[in-house]
């Protein structure tokens, strides 16, 4: 079992930055990836950035691509989440999550399914 606590959520105005950390503990050993999904009012949960925890390569959705920038710290157990120019429509619950399952297809790495491991989430609102 792995076990995800996030933490850095907060409010901001629209055009600032937040940083989202996301700490794991349990049976991290056989993580293979990380990610990291949020999940407005109304709308289903959609994966945003994942990174694969041997090589540190990442994944985006186009919705943040080139605004966030996910990242791990040196011993793996620690992700986050770096967010700018943020926008109202960035206001969601984001949460992190875990999966122990190799991931090979186009998209998988953002696809909720192939997760198993989940932390609580953190709230983000960001005003106009």
């Amino acid at each position: 079992q792995v076990q995800l606590v996030e933490s850095g959520g907060g409010s901001v105005q629209a055009g600032g930055s937040l940083r989202l950390s996301c700490t794991a503990s349990g049976t991290t050993l056989s993580t293979k990836y990380m990610g990291w999904f949020r999940q407005a009012p109304g709308k289903e949960r959609e994966g945003i950035a994942s990174i694969k925890i041997l090589d540190g390569s990442t994944e985006y959705a186009d919705s943040v691509r080139g605004r966030f920038t996910i990242s791990q710290d040196e011993a793996k157990d620690t992700m986050a989440l770096q967010m700018n120019s943020l926008t109202p429509d960035d206001t969601a619950t984001y949460y992190c999550a875990a999966t122990n399952r190799w991931l090979y297809t186009l998209g998988a790495r953002l696809f909720q399914a192939n997760y198993n491991f989940w932390g609580q989430g953190t709230q983000v609102t960001v005003s106009s």
